[in-house]
Parts: C-alpha cells; structure tokens; sequence
C-alpha cells in the first residue's frame, strides 16, 4: 500500500503528519499488513533526518500561496499555483497511491487537485478552529474528515458533517511523555523553585520574547526560566539577556535554548510547573498532553487568523489563560506567573482540565481510517 502525506511546512503541521504516518506503520505490523511506503509532499523536506529515520520518502512539489491581503505576489502566485497543479498531478500520477492524508494548507492543494481528478481517496484533518481553505476543498470529496477541536466541525458542509470525526490533533510518541526523573539535573536547575517553560515555537516569536525578556529579573527571583526563542531569534534574545542581566544575582537560573529536541522538551516538561505558548493547535495538544497549566499568547489576527480561536476554545475549558500580545506586557505577565504557580487549587484544576482535554489516541485513529481507506481502494 502506498499512502501519501502533505501539509504545509510548519512544524504545527509536518509533525502530527509524522504522528501518524508512525501510527500507520506501528498499526500495519500489529494487523500482520505489508509493510506501508509512506511519502510526505511539501516544498520542502522541514525535518530531513526525521523523514530518514522513519523511512519516509520525500518528494518536492511547488504551489502559489494566496495571501488574505492586497499583493502584487498573488498575481504571479496564480501562475505559479498552476504550475504547481501540473507538476504535482504527474507526480501523483507516477506514484498513484491508494490514500493521501493531509492536514491542509497552500501545498497540499495541489495534491487535493490531482486526487480529485485520479479519483484517489482522501483523508483531511482541520488542526485550527476554523478550517483553512485548502481542508474545506478537500472536505467536498473527502472519505473522512477528522478535525483536533469540536468547533470546527460547523464549519463544513452539513452534507459533509456525517464524515466529520472529532479526534483531536495528533501528537508524537517520542514528546507525549514528560520525564520527571532527572530532568531537573539535566537540565541544571535550581531545586528549591518552582520552574516555567517559554515555547516561542520553532521558529519563535519576538514579541513574546520581548515581554519574556523584560519581566525577566523579576522572574528570576522566584522560578528557573527554560526559554525555548526560536533559532531565527536566538541572537538577538541572547544580546538583550545579556544586557537585561548582566549583574543580576540568579542569572544561572534561564536557560536560553533555540531549539529543544525530543529528550529535551520531555525533560522540560517535567520540570515545569506552567507552560507559556504560542496558540498553534500543535502546541495547545502537546501542553495537554502534558497535563500542564498554561499561558497562551495567540498571534494576532491580522497575522494569523487561527490562534486566537484556537486560545480562546482551549481557555474555556479550564486548562489556560489568555493574555492577547498587544496586552502583554512584563507586569503583567510576571503577575498571572504568580496568580497561577502560588495558587495550588489553580494548579490543579488547570491540570485536571488539560488532560479532559487531551485526545492521546488521535493519531492512532486518524492511522486506522487511512489504513482501511487505503485498504478498500487497493482491493478495488
């Protein structure tokens, strides 16, 4: 069986497509099926290791990206949109797989185009609150439709809703776990204090960093600090915490990181005592998993017209606070710190209300119904 995954180049999407490509493999070898070829489609290969590890092929494909704002590069992306379209159906034409899994954006349009023309099943994931286009095309002639929160299910066609399955977003196996033993030594921390986890996301997020930076010396009185910025901001976080504490007396207690791989972000997460993220449906289902409280900082919605949805449905359940950026400044920030980690009961309900919420089993049951998808079009 071959099956294709496709999204857009973000970790928030190219991870949960990894979560259950490795679901669809685990799952084939329990149900005694061959062995699957899984082949992820994108611009570019985002995580080029892990795609070789698990023995996942890459293959390039091209799409224009339509902007929500006025640009002349949505003329020229017309054209490279068709392009894309072209190319991309004679790559799904050679490789003709029995299902494509994907969870949207501007690059699997193209590969939703040519399973549409190839008859070649489909299995869409809204991660957002609020589909994007690209899944509510491929939801008009999709086999399954699975979507990470509840809302967004009312967003699809009422013909479509019948397929739609609230599974949540998948997580990977190798971060689902937080490691408690050890993590505080290996990570270096202060025993006596309570510790905070920073995810800018992988790429970052200099307001966040900023109101971050400027609270630190506060913070750092009464909590270690692990901040994980962004590689793209790594630098110029590193110039101004230098500066901002420069003599100050528990300087030793941030740990400035661009990047946390696998063992570190479960160490981190084990330490941790309250998480502060960006509103990515990847990182709202991973601080779930983790069972953590939380400080969602959405991006705002000229930028991104998802988080703040995304914030606000994951706030009403109990399990995080929402602190808008053009909001959020050092006080206040360092003073929902201490609301949350000084108020045991808080904590409490907070965690109790994270893991309601986390759907540990998504992945596995996004993997089944591409499975048997696949499966049906092969004996056909």
């Amino acid at each position: 069986m071959k099956i294709v995954i496709t999204g857009g180049g973000t970790g928030g999407h190219f991870y949960p497509l990894i979560a259950v490509a490795d679901k669809i493999i685990e799952t084939s070898e329990e149900r005694k099926l061959l062995s699957p070829t899984i082949y992820y489609l994108a611009d570019k290969e985002y995580d080029r290791k892990l795609l070789l590890r698990k023995g996942i092929y890459f293959k390039k494909i091209t799409a224009g990206k339509r902007r929500t704002y006025s640009s002349a590069k949505n003329i020229l992306d017309v054209f490279k949109m068709a392009f894309g379209v072209i190319r991309t159906f004679f790559t799904m034409f050679s490789l003709y797989p029995d299902v494509v899994f994907t969870n949207g954006s501007y690059i699997a349009f193209p590969v939703l185009v040519a399973c549409r023309i190839l008859r070649i099943p489909v299995v869409v994931h809204s991660s957002d609150t609020v589909p994007g286009r690209v899944v509510l095309y491929g939801s008009k002639f999709a086999d399954k439709i699975s979507v990470a929160f509840k809302e967004a299910s009312d967003d699809f066609r009422e013909k479509d809703r019948e397929k739609v399955a609230w599974l949540g977003n998948p997580v990977r196996d190798e971060i689902k776990k937080p490691l408690h033993n050890g993590a505080r030594e290996f990570l270096e921390l202060d025993t006596g204090i309570p510790t905070i986890l920073i995810l800018g996301g992988s790429s970052g997020a200099m307001a966040m960093n900023d109101a971050v930076v400027d609270a630190l010396p506060k913070l750092l009185m009464r909590y270690n600090i692990i901040h994980q910025c962004g590689r793209d901001n790594h630098d110029e976080v590193f110039g101004r915490t230098e500066v901002v504490l420069y003599d100050h007396p528990y300087k030793g207690r941030y740990k400035l990181y661009p990047y946390l791989d696998d063992l570190a972000i479960r160490m981190s997460s084990g330490a941790a005592a309250l998480v502060i993220s960006r509103a990515g449906a990847g990182s709202i289902f991973e601080i779930a998993q983790w069972g953590l409280p939380a400080i969602v900082i959405p991006i705002p919605n000229d930028i991104s017209r998802d988080q703040e949805k995304n914030a606000f449905a994951y706030a009403r359940t109990g399990a995080a606070t929402v602190m808008l950026q053009n909001n959020t400044t050092a006080g206040l920030l360092t003073s929902e710190i201490d609301r949350i980690v000084n108020d045991p009961t808080v904590q409490e309900e907070m965690k109790t209300a994270a893991k309601k919420f986390a759907k540990p089993n998504a992945a596995e049951e996004i993997a089944n119904a591409v499975i048997d998808i696949g499966l049906s079009h092969e004996q056909s």
